[in-house]
């Protein structure tokens, strides 16, 4: 049964404990246990630093000689950085701007264009909201027909579920890799290959598994993911997010918003398109260079310690949350939601219970920081570098003490 002995053991033994260290806010004595960084990581201390000298120094000192000197190439020199460090993709296959929703739609509609005479996108009923808006917009838009999977939301999308959906209409899948409620891991390589034999393109949201579970999409067969900044990456609110298209579709892939930093030669500022070659062609307007700093700092962290390290930590902290909730009394009818084997959940875990909301709500006033998920799910979100054992416990013991109120 897990405790706070056990909590402190698995402290001692971590050879990430130290990292911690490394973020702002890690020793404020009033956040008792932040369990939400699956949505909004904590700052870096080197961010803080990097921010701080930004304004003065590569923005006041440099001013536009900057985009000459750095910013112009750092969408895609950091998405090449992002995509060595943490989704195993070689070079010339990320680009970092636009938010999350504004690269599902220019890839989405990229997508299904690439596929003519074929009228179906596929999504699950429990994908993330945005995922599935959009993909509800772009069917209008293009008169195409949604092919729902109807995925359970305690689990995700699994092979046979694609299988009975697809068919020679379907142009793309669009599939999470973590489910954003359940916690559930997609078999991507699996998955693709069957969206594959059905002629059919994937797009992959990694939101939720990017920094903390180890990807390979080039040895995956993976087309399209996109993926935010904000969460794992801890790039800071509203941080940028980032593209991956496999080299071979880069060419084939017509994205609908064309601005001038897609262009071929963006500053001759002449009549016409014309695409820019590789994965500039998929950046539209000015990139958020400010944006882009404090992600650059852990992607180094990231890099230090390494994906496999990232992953051990992020099992850990799950098996022990999963273990201290099946401690409590039956009688409280509080549910595990997220898988149980380690190799098919991500880095949360949400659990269930009616009161929840409420709960939720209070362990804020208090400096226990989940979040809640309707109808009543509390997400763990158990961020692998700045979260500690003994602290996830310090959360779950407030969650208990709320429970024993009832």
């Amino acid at each position: 049964m897990a405790s706070l002995a056990q909590a402190e053991e698995l402290d001692a033994h971590d050879p990430l404990r130290s990292k911690r260290d490394l973020f702002v806010g890690s020793d404020d004595p009033g956040i008792v246990a932040y369990l939400d960084g699956n949505s909004l990581g904590r700052p870096l201390r080197a961010s803080a630093a990097r921010l701080a000298e930004f304004v003065p120094a590569a923005w006041g000192a440099r001013l536009i000689r900057g985009w000459d000197e750095e910013w112009f190439d750092l969408p895609l020199t950091l998405g090449d950085r992002i995509g060595a460090v943490t989704l195993g993709a070689a070079p010339g296959q990320v680009a970092v701007g636009d938010s999350t929703t504004v690269l599902l739609y220019k890839l989405i509609r990229a997508a299904v264009d690439a596929r003519p005479g074929r009228r179906e996108i596929v999504v699950d009923t429990d994908n993330f909201p945005t995922d599935r808006y959009l993909v509800e917009a772009i069917a209008a838009e293009r008169n195409l027909v949604v092919r729902w999977i109807e995925s359970d939301t305690r689990g995700g999308v699994t092979a046979p579920e694609l299988e009975a959906v697809l068919g020679d209409d379907t142009a793309l899948v669009l599939l999470s890799h973590v489910a954003y409620r359940s916690g559930f891991l997609a078999d991507v390589p699996a998955l693709t290959r069957i969206a594959h034999a059905a002629g059919a393109l994937v797009l992959w949201d990694v939101c939720h598994s990017v920094a903390s579970v180890p990807m390979d999409l080039d040895g995956w067969g993976v087309d399209i993911a996109v993926g935010c900044t904000y969460k794992y990456l801890n790039g800071g609110p509203g941080s940028p997010a980032f593209v991956y298209v496999r080299r071979e579709l880069q060419e084939s892939l017509v994205q609908p918003i064309q601005g001038w930093m897609g262009h071929a030669a963006p500053f001759d500022m002449g009549p016409g398109y014309s695409p820019a070659p590789g994965m500039r062609r998929f950046l539209s307007g000015t990139p958020s260079i400010v944006g882009m700093q404090a992600l650059r700092d852990m992607v180094d962290l990231v890099d230090e310690v390494g994906m496999p390290a990232v992953r051990a930590k992020s099992e850990t902290l799950t098996r022990f949350a999963i273990d201290a909730v099946d401690g409590w009394p039956a009688s409280w009818a509080v549910d595990v939601a997220t898988p149980r084997q380690a190799e098919r959940r991500g880095s949360h875990v949400t659990i269930e219970h009616p009161a929840f909301k409420q709960i939720t709500a209070e362990l804020w006033r208090r400096g226990v920081i989940p979040d809640f998920r309707a109808p009543q799910g509390m997400r763990l979100g158990l961020s692998p570098l700045s979260t500690s054992h003994v602290e996830l416990w310090n959360g779950l013991e407030a969650v208990r003490e709320q429970l024993v109120r009832l």
